[in-house]
């Protein structure tokens, strides 16, 4: 990986090559990252339960084929392992990987803090998402929502979006849990950024 673009505390800045990788996502299924064509969309998000990714997934997957039509392909990671994924991350439309050693959390210089749950915007967008479980019980996009998987609460997330050669276009690293690109923020930056018309 090229760091030039990397602070002291690891972490990557726009304009960093990072190197190809082939994964396997929960179901199965071979995804590589970045992408050979368009542009990729990294999101590593937090354990499999947590209330505040599913809500943001769930938005994301209601306008993925938007997504599509941007050019921008999604993978997320999260820091559980595949058993503990496959409720309704394995249901997403979109490629979900588990990396319960944070391998590649720490390649993308992806941290953990008290600082995830020190936000009022953190402890709402949980009580959102534990709401939005509770209304769906019997709906197999939100099972699992809630429940813990032994790993850490303190994550944070982080965005990346990256071009097919592994250029880093945009980089953001969350403050708290639920600091994270929306889809709007990531189309927008998708056009400032020379894509997307």
């Amino acid at each position: 990986m090229t760091r030039s673009g990397a602070n002291k505390a690891n972490k990557l800045a726009a304009g960093v090559i990072v190197p190809t990788r082939e994964l396997a996502t929960v179901t199965g299924q071979a995804v590589s990252v970045p992408a050979p064509t368009g542009r990729t969309h990294v999101q590593f998000r937090r354990f499999a339960g947590c209330p505040i990714c599913s809500l943001h997934l769930h938005g994301f997957a209601d306008r993925h084929e938007q997504l599509i039509e941007a050019g921008i392909s999604e993978v997320v990671f999260f820091h559980s392992h595949a058993d503990a994924l496959r409720g309704y991350q394995a249901l997403l439309p979109f490629a979900v990987v588990a990396d319960p050693d944070k391998v590649h959390y720490r390649q993308f210089g992806v941290e953990q803090s008290m600082r995830a749950l020190a936000s009022p915007r953190a402890w709402l967008a949980g009580l959102r998402g534990y709401r939005a479980a509770l209304q769906h019980r019997t709906d197999p996009d939100y099972a699992g929502v809630g429940s813990t998987d032994g790993t850490t609460h303190l994550g944070l997330p982080a965005d990346f979006l990256i071009d097919p050669d592994g250029t880093l276009v945009a980089v953001h690293y969350g403050r708290h849990a639920d600091d994270q690109w929306s889809v709007d923020e990531l189309l927008s930056i998708h056009r400032l950024t020379g894509q997307g018309g």
